[in-house]
Order: C-alpha cells, then sequence, then structure tokens
C-alpha cells in the first residue's frame, strides 16, 4: 500500500511476488534471445560453428520486457509518490541481480569489463601529478663568478 494507504490505482503488479515472477519470465526471455545472437566460428577443419552468446541483463531490457508484456513498470523502481513502497525490497534485488549479473560476465569476459564499468560506475581511479622541471635551470649571476 501506498502512503496514505491505498494501492495506486493502475498498479500492473498486484504483490511483490506478481513483480518478481516477471522478472523471472525477462531472465529465460533472455535465454531465448541467445540464439539471435550467435558467435560464428571456424574450426580446424574448416567447419563453421554458430553457438548462442550470453545475453546481459539490463534494467533497460527489464523494463522493455514488461511494457511488452505488462505495461510500465519504472513507477515501481522510482516509487516517487510512495505508492509502491512495498515493493521496495523486491526492486532492490533485482536491479542488484542485475548489477552483479554484469559486474561477474565483466569479469569472465563474457562482456566487454569497459562498457560493464561504465554501466556500472566502477571507475579505476589514478592520480598523477605534472611538475615543469626547466630543461636549463636558471644560472644566477653569483655562480657564474665561481
Amino acid at each position: 500500500m501506498g502512503k496514505n494507504g491505498n494501492i495506486h490505482p493502475t498498479r500492473i503488479f498486484k504483490t511483490p511476488e506478481d513483480l518478481e515472477q516477471a522478472y523471472n519470465e525477462y531472465k529465460d526471455d533472455l535465454k531465448e534471445q541467445a540464439n539471435e545472437w550467435l558467435k560464428v566460428q571456424y574450426i580446424s577443419s574448416g567447419e563453421r560453428t554458430a553457438e548462442p552468446q550470453k545475453v546481459p541483463m539490463t534494467m533497460e531490457g527489464f523494463e522493455r520486457f514488461c511494457y511488452n508484456n505488462y505495461g510500465s513498470v519504472h513507477h515501481y523502481f522510482d516509487n516517487k509518490q510512495g505508492y509502491y513502497s512495498d515493493f521496495g525490497t523486491i526492486c532492490s534485488r533485482i536491479r542488484k541481480e542485475i548489477r552483479e549479473n554484469q559486474i561477474i560476465g565483466g569479469l569472465l569476459g563474457f562482456y566487454n569489463p569497459s562498457i560493464t564499468q561504465r554501466l556500472n560506475s566502477l571507475v579505476e581511479r589514478s592520480s598523477v601529478e605534472v611538475t615543469e622541471q626547466p630543461l636549463f635551470p636558471d644560472v644566477s649571476e653569483n655562480d657564474s663568478d665561481k
């Protein structure tokens, strides 16, 4: 229930379990999508092989899946007016599982590590300090008298 005890009238999912079920369907859909993204290789005999690739989870992908199958779900995750507070735990778990999938996929080389870092705000920061050093140090007049 929302902050005022009311359930938002346009709720697509009545319970967090309903949203979780949609998320599980999204994960199954990704397995089917893998058949669209084939990695073609030629083995030593010249034989061509094509294997499905692992499709990464994304929040955008989950929102698209829900939009196509149920309707818009961004408001469950945004919860701007407090109508979806009871979905907070499942929304947090979905976000964390998607992030974990991207990070592990990047670490194992299934996904581009650079893109994985950017998507998840994982930045290696290094500081480089540059100091100017003259090529020919100034020679003072006192030094030239020696």
